[in-house]
Parts: C-alpha cells; structure tokens; sequence
C-alpha cells in the first residue's frame, strides 16, 4: 500500500492535480487486470509475486506518464485534446511497446531457468511481465481516452511552434547543458567510460550474499551426538537443552523432535533424515525483535554448558536449502585418508577470525568392538563363524523366536540377553558358543575382542568417498568467508595425492548454480532484446549504439550498495538484469523521437537537444516513481539489497539518459555542432 500510495502521490503532485488524476486512475486499471490474469494462471500471492507486484508499480505508470506528457507537449503547441491523444498513440505506442517488451524481457532469464533458486524466485518474471503488458494497453487505449475528458485546456504557446518546449527558464538552461555534451562529446563519454571502470572495481569491495536468512520467527536448535548414540541417551541430552531454554525469560515456547527432525512446515526447510542420535528442536521467542541476539546468546551458552554435544543454532532461511553455508568437500577412494585431508582443511578454516563450529558431515569415529577370529581354533572345537555371527546377533542384537497375533497384525518375539549382560563389555569374551559336539565353549577361547574406532556412516558422492568439512560465519557475509578461505586452501591441493580433491560447497556452491542456470537462459534475453530493438530501431548500428547504455547501471549500483553496505545477492542479480533492461527502454524511446524530429528536417544538432528536452519530464518523473516505489521493498530482508542495487542504478542511468546518450549519438553519427 505504501509503494501504491508514492507512486500516486509523485503522479498527482508532478503532473498536477487534473493530470495526475489521468495517470492515477490507471493504475487501480492495471492491477485489477494483473490480479484477474494472475488468478486465471494460477499465480498465487506469496512473497515472490507481491515483492514483483512492488517492483512493477513503479514501472506500471511509465508508460502512461510518457502518453499523458505527450498530449500535454501537442496541446501547448494548439492541438485539441482529440489531435493530441491521436498523435500520443501514433507517436509514442510502438516505441512504449517496444520499451516495455525490452524490461519484461530483462525477467526471462529468472523466469524458464531450470534450478531450484529459479522454481523459488519464477514468479518475479510472470508477475512483471504481466504489469507491464497490461500498463501499455492502458496507457495507449484508456489513458488518451481518460486524457480527453479529464485534461485541462492549455493555452498555446504559439500556434504550432517547435520552441514551445524549453522555452522557459529550466528548458532554457537544460538546453545549454544538452548543447554543452554534444559539443564536448569525447569528454562525456571518456567521464562514463572511466565511471564505470571505477564502478566495477569498487564492486570488488561489495559484500557478496546468496539469500538472507529469513525474518521469521523461528530459531531451530540442532542436537547431534557421537554416531551409535541410543535414543535415551539423545533424549537425555535434549531434556537438557530444554532446561536451559526454560530458564531464559525471552523464550515464549519450544517444540524438540528427538530421533528425527522438525516436520517441514517451511519451504526451505530440509528435514534430516531420522536417526536415534539427534534431535531438533524449535524454539518461539516472545519478541522477535530479540530472535537474532537470541540466537547468538544460546550457541555461546549451550557451547559453553554441553560441550560434549554438538549443537547447532540458527534460522530458517530464504531461498533454496544450504544447510551450512562455509562447506568444502573432500573427496578420495580411502575414507581414512579422506578423514586425515579433511582434517587438515578443518584446522585451515579455523584460522579465520569470522568461522565458528567447524565439524565433519560424517561426525567423529564411534566406539566397537572387533572380533577376530582364530579360524584354526574355532574349526577344532567344532565351532564356526555362522555359529558365532547366531550367538552373538541373539544375545547383543536380538533373535526372532516366534510370532504372536494380536487382531490382524502379526507381532515378533524377539529374544536377547539382559542389557546389564549385553552392555558390559568385559563380560562379552564370556558368552558361550554352543559347538556341534554339544560342548559350549568361551568366546574369548576363539577369539580376540579388539575394542576400534570405526566410521558410524560413509557419505557417498559420484561414487566416492565424500567428507565435508561445514562451519557457520559470525560477523561476515558467507560467500566471502569462503571466498578468502579457498586461497589458503591452495598448498594443500597441491600436496593432494591422485586421485583426492578438494570441491566448494555451502553458499558459494548454489550461488554458481543459480547463476549458471540463469546464464544458460541469457542469450535467449539478448535474442529477445535484438529482436525488439531491430524492429524498433530497423538499424544495427543504432541497435548496438543503444545496448552500450544497458551497463551503465552498475555505476549507480556500485555506489548505491557501497553507500548502504547492503550485500549483493541473487536477487539483487535479477534486479541488476532487468536495470539494463530499464536503461535501454529510455534510450530507445529518446533515440527513436531524435529520429522523428530529423525526419521532419531540423538538423541532427538541433534534433538530439530538443528531443532530450523534451523527454526530460517524463523521464525524470518515470525514473522518481521507479526510484521511490522501491522504498518499501528497501525494509524487506530479501528483496532490500535488489531495491537499492535498483534506485542507485536507475538513478545514475536516468542522468546517463539525460546527458549521456546524446553524446553517444552525437558521436556515433558524427553530429557537427
């Protein structure tokens, strides 16, 4: 509501009451449109659809801004309301179009990338390319209309005269500035083109980010014992946690799943698999305000109290499943030397002052006991191994004796011996072994019971042996972390013996996967972008001329996320896309009305100023609803950091627009001035 309200406001206000109201009204038009056409594709209101929803509001009024300040443009030069909505649609409809099929297209890629980032963030491209279809159909059929009745009638400034525009004070002094980058045309474009140099490497220093954590409430608490664990001793270890949770006053409620995990009740939650050594636990604080220093508090205190449990405290989180986001894996055909390697990373990743908890995915060695048999001995006392492998599996394990039926179920009778025999070790060599000759002899008599470490679970991956050493971050941005651990990580790679590697995983990992799956969609985007362009434009050369504004934005993004230390993320990666999509939306429809006043005979000089002039209105107010319809979405945890990549970006290509690119045309065509 907050974005709706800005965008109307910045249209009443700019444009004037009676104005305003034209461009206002079509909003309401637009989205009902957009929600009837949602509804009938089974696009549901989630976060991903209504954060789209905001970034199309201030977009949607583009289109009908550009229709209405045109009609007013025609009026003061004399025309009636009828002549002037009647050479807005012929003038401005198919450069508009063209524009808004050039920004719908900047969501493709987001849109048909096959990753599971792209299926959680999908919505964005269906929502905005929906808006923005159905804002040009308004602005070219129902805005011209509303403009007839609703326009206030305006005196001309001289019949039909071309100076009308800039005559005033402001037009007069933008004009001198147009004039001025014309002229001086290598100096702008050497200024840009050292900008965005600087842009890109002060982009170096941006935080990087994968998604945020979510802003829910929930802090999930991990209790994992040693591999081999019994269920009562994990149940034991979570009565504990419990009795701390219930003695912190910022705790309202807490839920523990012991032997298994949480039930998935949130999208990106990836329940463990069941198993009698750990346990999870959920835990609701009365303000969630104070989740974050919560979190923080328990993992110093159960670190602290338990420190022979490993636990694990942390939020839900935004976007696909990570788990820890600091992992690297460590892959070989021998687990133990698998283990000695992994072990070598996990000391390196400790070095790093932003690291905490660093363990092993396969946990640490478990407790057995080995028997080795003495083959020769066992066949002389008429003893063999199956006899063994029985004795023990009914003594230690338990035996299927009989069957027993209660209604319809059939229920096991299984025989062991007591826990106080079967759970002491020193009186195992003692079990008697029954011999073929009917003699019961001694285990310890056939063979020796050697207590060994061995590995409670071997992870697999492409075949092989797979250890991952994970960690979590404190105080830095994960890709980051593991961006600086991956150098020191380089002496060991090259001590590798063949066959063992050492792979990224954690955030970094499905970063490049989603930026691969949206790279792979890429030239699909520049396809569609040509397409528009040539068929706008019908010239390579002003096709190309105009894709050299799309990177423009990253100078303002730069800026922008440099000044608010927001990271950079996937999200704001869409954003970034769909600027350069924005950026040359503008350019398109300045350069094609410099082409319009060349064909009606005033020289390129002549032509390029007025046209800036011209468009400056409508492009300012266009570029300021954009920029303050993402203030909302600036509080957001997942969509702020691509906002603000949005605002800087907009911001500094809409002066680009403005001064920028009739430079470049100026330049491009050898304009003399």
């Amino acid at each position: 509501m907050l974005a709706l309200a800005i965008v109307l406001a910045v249209s009443l206000f700019a444009l004037g009451m009676r104005t305003g109201i034209v461009v206002a009204l079509s909003v309401p038009l637009v989205l009902g449109i957009t929600f009837f056409l949602m509804w009938r594709l089974d696009i549901n209101l989630q976060r991903i659809s209504l954060g789209a929803l905001i970034i199309a509001l201030g977009l949607l009024v583009d289109d009908a801004i550009i229709a209405v300040e045109m009609m007013q443009v025609k009026m003061e030069e004399g025309l009636d309301r009828f002549k002037a909505a009647s050479f807005a649609w012929s003038s401005t409809a198919f450069p508009m179009l063209t524009g808004t099929l050039i920004t719908a297209a900047g969501f493709v890629p987001v849109g048909f990338a096959l990753s599971s980032t792209s299926e959680f963030t999908g919505s964005i491209f269906w929502v905005v390319g929906i808006s923005l279809i159905v804002s040009w159909l308004v602005a070219v059929l129902f805005t011209p209309f509303l403009g007839t009745i609703l326009l206030p009638k305006i005196q001309a400034h001289g019949s039909h005269s071309s100076q009308h525009s800039y005559r005033d004070k402001l037009s007069q002094w933008f004009s001198h500035k147009i004039a001025w980058c014309v002229k001086n045309r290598k100096w702008v474009l050497l200024a840009t083109v050292l900008s965005f140099i600087l842009s890109l490497i002060a982009f170096q220093f941006v935080p990087q980010q994968f998604f945020p954590d979510s802003p829910r409430e929930e802090i999930l608490i991990d209790v994992q014992l040693e591999e081999g664990a019994s269920y009562t001793a994990t149940l034991n270890a979570t009565k504990q946690v419990e009795k701390l949770l219930s003695s912190d006053q910022r705790v309202r409620d807490f839920t523990a799943y012991v032997g298994t995990g949480s039930p998935r009740f949130y999208l990106s939650l990836d329940p463990e698999t069941p198993k009698n050594n750990y346990a999870q636990l959920i835990v609701y604080p009365k303000d969630i305000k104070q989740a974050s220093q919560l979190t923080s508090d328990l993992h110093n205190r159960l670190t602290q109290q338990f420190p022979h449990i490993r636990t694990r405290v942390y939020r839900l989180e935004l976007g696909p499943t990570v788990g820890y986001p600091v992992q690297f894996r460590v892959r070989g055909k021998d687990p133990e030397k698998v283990r000695e390697i992994a072990g070598e990373v996990r000391d390196i990743m400790r070095q790093h002052p932003n690291v905490r908890d660093v363990n092993f995915q396969w946990n640490e060695r478990s407790k057995a006991i080995r028997f080795i048999i003495d083959q020769e001995r066992a066949r002389s006392l008429g003893i063999s191994s199956q006899d063994i492998s029985r004795t023990l599996q009914m003594l230690l394990s338990g035996y299927t004796v009989t069957q027993i039926r209660e209604g319809t179920e059939l229920i096991d009778v299984v025989a062991r011996a007591k826990a106080d025999n079967r759970l002491d070790t020193t009186q195992m060599g003692q079990i008697m072994i029954h011999a073929s000759n009917g003699r019961n002899i001694p285990l310890d008599q056939v063979a020796e019971l050697r207590p060994v470490l061995e590995e409670g679970g071997i992870w697999i991956r492409n075949r092989l042996p797979t250890l991952s050493v994970r960690a979590d971050v404190n105080g830095a941005q994960a890709p980051d972390v593991s961006k600086q651990i991956v150098p020191l990580l380089n002496d060991l790679r090259k001590m590798l013996p063949i066959g063992y590697s050492i792979e990224t995983g954690g955030t970094i990992e499905e970063s490049a996967k989603a930026d691969a799956a949206i790279q792979s969609v890429m030239p699909v985007m520049l396809l569609l972008w040509a397409i528009f362009l040539m068929v706008q434009l019908q010239s390579f050369s002003r096709m190309f001329m105009v894709v050299l504004t799309a990177p423009l934005g990253m100078i303002g993004v730069s800026l922008a996320l440099l000044i608010t230390r927001a990271p950079f993320g996937f999200v704001a990666t869409l954003g970034v896309i769909a600027l350069a999509g924005m950026i040359m939306r503008n350019s398109v429809i300045l350069v094609d009305q410099i082409d319009r006043n060349i064909s009606t005979g005033q020289t390129p000089e002549q032509a390029i100023i007025q046209a800036t002039v011209g468009r400056t209105r409508p492009v300012l107010l266009t570029a300021l609803a954009a920029i303050l319809a993402m203030i909302p979405l600036t509080l957001s945890t997942l969509w702020g950091p691509m906002a603000i990549a949005i605002m800087g970006g907009l911001a500094v290509a809409t002066v680009l627009t403005l001064f920028f690119v009739p430079a470049l045309y100026a330049a491009w065509f050898r304009v003399k001035s």
